[in-house]
């Protein structure tokens, strides 16, 4: 097993990112959370879980080890695959997880697309008190860690489209595209109202953000 990786940061995608460790370069799927707080060109640590399956070995990248240790204690819930999991984490923290199993909030999982209120219910009787107690001043549910820098605007003479890799992202992290397009339009369309550089990282977490507060198509 893989437990964590050390190297140099040489790319970082909306939902992944490369990191070469003795020449070799190592492929992570990550939340943005964590991919926020990697910088190409630098050296990082990240610390990893593998997942196997038959047709697939992946390796999961996290910032610390409580959201390593979130992410594997929620796959032992039953239906809660790798990409849930990731998602959970994407949408939540790992603080705000165990405040919503512990308090039994169904309403604050099925945030999380793909997560219904039967697999809500699901999680909470697995889980239970696996995740551990709330540590830290972690007040958040929904994710607000900084963006990364960079990216490229999509916009046209009629406002701001849709950016088709934040779109995607959302779409892989379990959205349905409609919602993921209607997350997209709506942030951008209040930064550009706001006079800010529209960023693709950023617009990420901005649209995870909105999806979080329950705004659905």
């Amino acid at each position: 097993m893989i437990a964590s990786l050390r190297g140099t940061v040489l790319s970082v995608g909306l939902t992944s990112a490369v990191i070469e460790a003795g020449g070799v370069g190592m492929s992570i799927q990550a939340t943005p959370t964590t991919l926020s707080g990697l910088k190409v060109g630098e050296e990082t640590l990240v610390h990893t879980e593998m997942v196997v399956r038959e047709d697939s070995l992946t390796l999961f990248g996290f910032a610390d080890t409580d959201e390593r240790d979130s992410f594997r204690t929620l796959m032992s819930a039953k239906g809660v695959g790798a990409k849930l999991a990731l998602a959970m984490l994407a949408v939540h923290t790992p603080n705000a997880l165990r405040r919503a199993i512990a308090s039994q909030d169904v309403a604050a999982l099925t945030r999380v697309p793909g997560l219904g209120p039967k697999g809500a219910q699901r999680v909470i009787l697995d889980v239970a008190d696996k995740l551990g107690s709330v540590t830290g001043d972690d007040l958040g549910t929904v994710r607000t860690a900084s963006e990364t820098a960079g990216g490229a605007e999509t916009m046209t003479a009629g406002g701001p489209e849709p950016h088709a890799d934040v779109v995607a992202a959302l779409v892989q992290l379990g959205w349905n595209e409609a919602s993921a397009r209607q997350a997209v339009t709506s942030v951008t369309a209040d930064t550009v109202q706001a006079d800010q550089e529209p960023d693709m990282a950023a617009l990420l977490r901005a649209s995870l953000r909105w999806l979080g507060g329950g705004h659905r198509g």
